[in-house]
Order: C-alpha cells, then structure tokens, then sequence
C-alpha cells in the first residue's frame, strides 16, 4: 500500500445520513466502546499553496488525483481563510484559534521567526495538541513547526508526544556560498540551506535532504496512525513544500506539465492519498476527520516556482484575498456529505473549536477565542456561524469582511521590495460574491455598508489587547 510513488485514488460514494456528528462504524464489526470514541482529528497543512494549485479548485494542468477524490466524497470550502499571509502567525492561529495578536505571534517589523529569533509560542498558550491530550489523545506533529526552534517552544513542549520535521522554513540557514540573490531557488541544492531535521528535541540530520522530506514526513505520519490506530489520536501535518526552494523525490521529477513546483504539489498529492488510504486499510476512516489546507497564499515574487491564486487577487504577504483565501477540503465518510461545495466563510481559527467540540471538550473560558465550531456547517444541518473575516498584516488591522462585503483600511503590497502601506479613506469596498478578484471598488454606492464596517472594525479593536511581540525577541 506504501509503494512509492504509486497509489491508488480512492474512489467511491460515501452514504451520509447520521444522527450524531460522532460516526458509527458501518460496518457492525467495532467494539462497543469505539462508537462512543471521539473521533480522530488530522490536519495537514501545505506551506504557501495558492488558491488555484489544486485540480479540484481549477488548476489546468497540476495533477491531484487524491486531492480531488477527497474533496468528492467531502466538503470544499470555497470561502476559508488563513488568520495571516505569512508562515509564523498563521500556525500561531490554527494551533490556538486565536489571532496572533493576541498571543505576541506578530510583529509590524520582523513578520516571522528566524533562526536568530530568541521568542516562540507562549507557555500560556493553549495548542490544539495540549487541549486534545487532555482528552485523552495520541498526538504528533510531523512537518514544519515554526513556532519557536529553542527547546522550549518546540512541539513536545506543546502538547505533541512526538515530532519529526524541520523547526522553520526551508529557505532559512542559508550557507554562504550558495548563489546570490534568487539563483539558489532557481536550481536549488540540498547544500544550498542548513536547515536541521529534528525528532523530538535532537538534531538527527543537517542539511536535512530536502529532496525526500515530502516522503519521510509521510512515512513517519503513516507510522504514527498505525501505532495509535487503536486510540483516538491527533495528526499534525505541515509540510515543508511548496515553500521555496522547491524540492521532490527523484520519482516526481519531471511528471508535471507545471513543471517542477508542479511535481511538488503532485507529490504532496500522493502524500495525501496515503494517509486516507491508510486510514481505510486500518478500518478508520469513518471515525477520523482530515482537514487540507495551506498556511497563506503563494509566494509569486518566485515567478515559476511559486504558485497561483487563480481568480483571486495577489498572494503571500498581502491582505488581498489571494493572500488569505487557502484552499480548503473536509473529508469525514459517514459525517461530511460527499460532494458538497460549502461557500460559508471559515478559517484555520475554527479548526480549534471544531476539533475541541468533537473531542467532547469545553473552550478555555480565560481567554478570547476568534474560532468557531463548524461542526453543523460541515455535516450541512446549518449555516456556518462565522460572519466576519479580520485580516492583519503584523498587529495592524488592514481589512474586515462581513459577510459578502470587504472593506479595505489600508493595503500594502508584499514585504519583498520594502513596500509602504497605503491608507484609504474612503475604504475601498467589494462585494466578494460577486467580485472576488476585487477588481471594482464600489465604495462610493455603499456608504451604509461602509459605515457598518467601520464600526464592526471598532468593535473588534475593542476587544484586542496586543501583547510583547515573541518574533522581536533576539536569541542570546
């Protein structure tokens, strides 16, 4: 079943009628007790995939055979977002279901953590792995972290059992005499970027071979549902890719007609595959929700090796919705309908409060939490709950969305280039639904809408409390 890189799509129609948001096992053959288990939770999360690298969201010619099934027999979320265009207080956000804000996990200056960086992840913090170990999960992270790379914010800090993976982007640690500017990312090689790969609190390899992360991250996450297919558990599973430099195993080289960051979506799409696979060798798949999404939009200053945020406006590192606005996919057989198109706003905020919900948790009540429970939104018995979208760049509230309707405050482009901000007044106004590449400011006909959404914006700043930026923090 683990062949690599050959698997088969998984293909089928899922009968979705349940009673309950915890699934019965069809088949009659489980043990009392499991029915009344919670169910496991996976969230694999890509590193600046677009909006349009997808084939089931519109790509023309990267192939996601797995992807596309996936979102075939569960929910595509059309209209879900990041809390951040870039890496750091994007993952901040879907571990806590918080804006970064409000944990120090921003900065208006250094907009992510760095190897030099002496902050991470607060302690007071409270991660989805540490709210569902409490519950009694199994939990791993396997893939990039980016939360603190000194021991006591790693994962294993966090509420994770286990981690493998490499602790920030894969572009950082670069070596000295890698070529200059963006010749490195061009043809990039292993010895290009120093980067470690870590299991648990130790270095087992540096430079960690890029060229076969994709796989070993889905090996060790393969492992990590086998052991623990008895239990509920809680997979984490960020991939390194398709951040910059672009890397694949020798067996996806040169399969895509996009070329080679088409090969690395292609692989992260067999990686895909297996872990659903996976769950239904092992008999699982009905009582385990898995979430694909991506931490921002694509990097497009890379040209070629970045990627697309189809009809959507801009990408990494801005406030446009081609920065924020992820692909996203629900897959639960016997929970999720199959084959629906969900077009409710959602976020990475939300995956908190769903997942604590099914675990049969209660929400921290010391705390603001921006998420929502889109439990009865994904198995379609309601509405999605969520009816605004705040967008920050650093702890400066750039945007807001209600409903169909975006009011921009100020727009900067991306930090490549020492962009400056530019504050509008009047915002400029779209109406997503109808309009969004956000190609017609219609402000001047809406003066009520824009009203609202400056006092929903008020409302909101009302409620934040920002705290000592951790990215600030020097090491030493």
């Amino acid at each position: 079943m683990t062949d690599f890189p050959i698997s088969r799509p998984f293909l089928g129609t899922v009968c979705l009628l349940l009673t309950s948001h915890i699934a019965v096992d069809a088949r009659g053959d489980d043990t009392a007790g499991a029915d009344e288990r919670p169910p496991n939770v996976i969230v694999i999360f890509a590193d600046d995939l677009g909006y349009g690298d997808l084939g089931c969201f519109g790509h023309p010619t990267i192939r996601t055979p797995h992807l596309d099934a996936m979102a075939a027999e569960g929910v595509r979320l059309t209209q879900f977002y990041s809390a951040s265009s870039v890496c750091t207080p994007s993952r901040a956000a879907l571990l806590t279901g918080r804006l970064p804000i409000r944990s120090g996990m921003c900065s208006d200056r250094r907009r992510v953590l760095f190897p030099n960086s002496g902050g991470g992840i607060p302690a007071s913090e409270i991660t989805l792995a540490e709210a569902l170990r409490e519950r009694g999960y199994a939990t791993a992270c396997v893939g990039k972290w980016h939360l603190g790379h000194l021991p006591q914010f790693l994962p294993t800090q966090n509420g994770f059992d286990r981690y493998f993976g490499i602790p920030y982007s894969n572009d950082m640690d670069r070596v000295n005499d890698a070529p200059a500017g963006k010749g490195a990312f061009w043809e990039p090689q292993v010895a290009y970027w120093n980067v470690p790969l870590m299991r648990d609190e130790a270095i087992i390899e540096r430079p960690a071979d890029q060229t076969t992360i994709t796989r070993r991250y889905t090996e060790e996450a393969l492992a990590f549902i086998r052991e623990k297919q008895d239990q509920p558990f809680f997979l984490y599973l960020p991939h390194s890719l398709p951040h910059v430099p672009l890397f694949r195993s020798p067996e996806f080289a040169d399969r895509s007609q996009r070329g080679l960051y088409g090969d690395v979506i292609e692989e992260i799409d067999w990686s895909v595959g297996q872990v659903l696979e996976t769950l239904r060798e092992l008999e699982i798949e009905q009582r385990t929700i898995v979430w694909f999404t991506s931490d921002n939009g694509p990097w497009l200053s890379f040209d070629s090796h970045g990627g697309s945020a189809g009809l959507l406006r801009e990408g990494k590192g801005m406030t446009w919705e081609g920065g924020m606005r992820v692909p996203t996919i629900a897959w639960w057989p016997g929970t999720i309908p199959a084959g629906r198109i969900d077009t409710g706003l959602g976020s990475t905020l939300d995956i908190f409060p769903t997942s604590v919900r099914l675990a049969g948790g209660e929400l921290p009540t010391d705390r603001v939490i921006d998420g929502y429970d889109l439990t009865d939104s994904l198995t379609g018995k309601a509405a999605s709950p969520r009816q605004q979208m705040y967008y920050y760049r650093g702890t400066e509230l750039m945007a807001i969305r209600q409903g169909p309707w975006k009011a921009h405050f100020i727009t900067q482009g991306s930090y490549v280039g020492n962009t400056r901000p530019v504050a509008h007044d009047p915002p400029l106004l779209f109406h997503l639904d109808i309009d969004p590449s956000e190609k017609w400011d219609v402000a001047d006909r809406h003066p009520d809408v824009i009203e609202q959404l400056r006092q929903a914006a008020e409302s909101h700043r009302q409620t934040v409390e920002p705290v000592e930026s951790q990215l600030e923090i020097p090491l030493g």
